[in-house]
C-alpha cells in the first residue's frame, strides 16, 4: 500500500492534466483520483513484475468501442514512466488499419462491407508482425510506425507517422478486437442485427472476418505477453458511448474540411459491423483476459479482477 501511495503522489498531477485535456464541456470525469490510485497504479504495478530485461513487454488492452482504452493506456503509460522510469511505447490497431485504397479493393474483391474500417480484415497484419518482431530485435533500430487519422478515415502522410527511436520496455497494443477469437459455422448463421440481415444474406462477410480471427488474427494475438480488458455492462452502453466519441472528435478537430466524422444515424449503422465480435467478446475475454475492469453505466471503473 506505501508504494501505491508513493506513486499516487508522484504521478497524479500528470495524470489528471491528461484527463482534463479529454473532457469537454458535457463529458466530465468523476472519480478521478479512485480510478488512478485503486485501480490504474495496481494494474500497473502487475506489468512491472511481468517485465523481461531481455525484450519488450507485449501488452494488449481490449474493449468495446467508446470504453476508454485510449484514456486507460495513456494513464498507465504516464504511471510507468513517471514513477517506474520505463521506456513506454502505446500504439493502437487502428493505426494498421489498411489503407483507403487498399479497403476499396478489398470491398470490390471480397465483399463490400469491407470499404468500412474496423472488422479484422480491414487491418494490415503483416505491418503488425514486422513491427512485433522489430521491436524484439537485439539491434533495435528506428522504427517509423503508421498513424491513422479518422477523422478522414485513411493513414497520415508518412512524415507525421510515429517514430520510435528506442527499444521500448513495455508495448500497450490497445483496440477494441484485441484478442478475440472466432465463432463457430453455427454461430455465424444467424444474423444478429439488420445490417448482418440485409447485406450479408449469404454469410460471405462474416464468414471472411471470422476466418481472419482463425488465421492471421490468432498468429497476431500470440504476441501478447497479457491482455486487460475494459468489460462493459452491455452493446446499448458501447452504442452510446462511441455517440459521444463522434461528437468529441467533431469538437477537438479543428479543420473540419473533408472530414469523415459520422452522424449519429453512420456511428449506429458503424456500430453494427462490431456487435458480433463485441457481444463476443463479452463472454470469451473474460475467460482469456489477465485483468478485467468492469465498467459501470457512467463509464467509470467499479471493479477489477486480475487472473491467476
Amino acid at each position: 500500500m506505501q508504494q501505491v501511495n508513493e506513486c499516487f503522489i508522484k504521478v497524479k498531477k500528470d495524470c489528471l492534466k491528461f484527463i482534463l485535456s479529454q473532457e469537454t464541456k458535457k463529458d466530465k470525469f468523476k472519480n478521478k483520483d479512485k480510478m488512478i490510485k485503486s485501480f490504474l497504479i495496481p494494474v500497473g504495478l502487475w506489468i512491472v513484475k511481468k517485465i523481461n530485461k531481455k525484450k519488450p513487454l507485449i501488452i494488449g488492452l481490449a474493449g468495446g468501442q467508446g470504453s476508454g482504452k485510449t484514456t486507460i493506456s495513456s494513464i498507465l503509460s504516464i504511471i510507468l514512466k513517471k514513477y517506474f522510469k520505463l521506456n513506454i511505447f502505446v500504439i493502437s490497431i487502428d493505426d494498421f488499419y489498411k489503407t483507403r485504397k487498399d479497403r476499396k479493393l478489398l470491398s470490390k474483391n471480397k465483399h463490400r462491407l469491407l470499404l468500412t474500417r474496423g472488422v479484422p480484415g480491414t487491418h494490415d497484419i503483416d505491418l503488425m508482425l514486422k513491427f512485433f518482431k522489430k521491436v524484439k530485435l537485439k539491434n533495435f533500430k528506428n522504427l517509423a510506425i503508421p498513424k491513422f487519422n479518422k477523422a478522414i478515415d485513411d493513414r497520415y502522410k508518412k512524415s507525421l507517422w510515429y517514430k520510435l527511436k528506442s527499444k521500448p520496455d513495455v508495448v500497450i497494443f490497445e483496440g477494441w478486437c484485441v484478442g478475440a477469437k472466432a465463432q463457430t459455422n453455427k454461430q455465424l448463421k444467424n444474423p444478429i442485427n439488420p445490417l448482418e440481415r440485409v447485406y450479408d444474406q449469404n454469410i460471405e462477410w462474416r464468414s471472411h472476418v471470422n476466418n481472419q480471427l482463425k488465421t492471421k488474427y490468432k498468429t497476431l494475438f500470440k504476441q501478447l505477453d497479457g491482455l486487460l480488458y475494459l468489460k462493459a455492462k452491455n452493446f446499448n452502453i458501447l452504442r452510446n458511448w462511441r455517440l459521444k466519441q463522434e461528437r468529441k472528435l467533431w469538437v477537438q478537430t479543428k479543420n473540419k474540411k473533408n472530414l469523415k466524422i459520422m452522424s449519429s444515424g453512420d456511428v449506429i449503422n458503424f456500430m453494427q459491423t462490431y456487435q458480433r465480435i463485441t457481444q463476443q467478446m463479452f463472454k470469451d475475454a473474460l475467460k482469456s483476459s489477465s485483468i478485467i475492469m468492469n465498467l459501470n453505466s457512467n463509464h467509470q471503473i467499479e471493479k477489477i479482477k486480475f487472473k491467476k
